[in-house]
């Protein structure tokens, strides 16, 4: 069983005493209280290549970076899986925990070795969030430190953990990006003082920011969101990038929304190439049912669409590492009500498009290792 869990998103609620935390939390406009982990799914390993490493990924199984490739043990690794935000509360009730289970069950029948959940807890007994702008530091902390209750391990030292990620999808009121810029520089460091077994990305959407404003021109809108693309992912402690793809909500009107989505990746993909020399995930992507005009051969071709690019970089030995759509669902759940469901126990032609990938992927690894021999 290879389980990698990517976590992110509870940085965002670090207060540290005369740091910019305090400084920032009426500027910063965040989702609270989120934890998210990202899991190899059991049997899927990774599907990797061939390339070594210097480190920790090589000897105790972290994964590790090289270049603008994932590398575990010395294998490059991509990713294909899912967000299924709803699993850590239907873990936690022994009435709905079978569901956890079924829905891993199904993304490794279709070959997705990577799970993206998370934790949410504002207000109430031992909160993240205590209020609006406060934050407990004991359960921050003990979130990097808890001890896997099975295995005994603490979060910090279990190589099955993949990544941590700050913050989902941070905006700011400051058009400059320099406070955004300052915060993502203390807290990366700050994790990273607590946990240098795992890598650590931003959890930026994409938009790129006053940096290089030539690079402007591939945003969906001209709002200020305060981030930036390249100089937050350029900061030392930070090792991958990601990227958020929504058409439908970012750009409603649109009708050419499938070029709009061919440019955003690839530009994103030419500058972790040439300039971040980091990889690069998709880490959330989707086609929503309440969209005007949906229909499952719609999402099925933006999906495609989305795979086709991530599996042509990995090809070509550059930065693509992987995508996880949004979101998966089964039974047990039900609607989750925001059109993004995909139910893959119902055999759906979405299935088969997500296994096409991960047969593509897997493809990667026999042809790297066959090279190598």
């Amino acid at each position: 069983m290879c389980v990698c869990i990517y976590i992110y998103n509870i940085f965002g609620f670090h207060k540290k005493k005369g740091g910019l935390r305090g400084e920032i939390d009426d500027m910063l406009n965040i989702v609270p209280s989120l934890l998210c982990l990202f899991s190899f799914i059991a049997g899927n390993g990774g599907v990797c290549g061939n390339e070594k490493t210097d480190g920790a990924a090589t000897t105790t199984g972290f994964v590790g970076r090289n270049g603008t490739h994932f590398v575990v043990r010395g294998e490059r690794m991509y990713l294909n899986g899912f967000n299924a935000y709803w699993m850590m509360n239907a873990a936690a009730d022994t009435a709905s925990r079978t569901t956890v289970t079924a829905a891993l069950r199904q993304a490794s029948a279709v070959g997705m070795n990577v799970a993206r959940t998370w934790g949410f807890h504002e207000g109430g007994y031992e909160p993240l969030q205590i209020s609006p702008g406060s934050y407990n530091e004991h359960v921050f902390q003990t979130m990097l430190t808890r001890k896997n209750t099975i295995t005994g391990v603490m979060y910090k030292d279990d190589p099955t953990i993949f990544a941590w990620e700050l913050i989902n999808e941070p905006r700011c009121n400051d058009p400059s990006g320099s406070t955004l810029q300052k915060w993502v520089k203390e807290m990366a460091a700050y994790v990273k003082s607590i946990d240098s077994n795992h890598l650590l990305e931003v959890g930026l959407e994409g938009f790129y920011g006053k940096s290089r404003p030539e690079r402007m021109i591939y945003n969906p809108n001209t709002g200020i969101t305060g981030s930036d693309f390249l100089s937050n992912n350029l900061i030392p402690d930070i090792d991958f990038a990601t990227i958020h793809i929504y058409p439908d909500s970012w750009l409603p009107q649109q009708t050419d929304q499938i070029g709009f989505v061919d440019k955003w990746v690839r530009a994103h993909i030419h500058d972790c190439d040439t300039l971040l020399k980091k990889p690069l995930v998709i880490a959330e992507f989707g086609k929503s049912s309440m969209a005007s005009g949906f229909s499952l051969d719609k999402r099925n071709m933006f999906f495609r669409r989305i795979y086709r690019m991530i599996y042509e970089s990995a090809r070509a030995g550059s930065s693509g590492a992987g995508g996880i759509f949004w979101q998966l669902s089964t039974r047990g759940t039900g609607k989750l009500g925001d059109g993004y469901e995909v139910f893959l126990e119902e055999g759906s032609s979405t299935a088969r498009v997500i296994a096409d990938q991960s047969t593509k992927l897997s493809s990667l690894m026999f042809r790297t290792t066959l090279n190598s021999l």
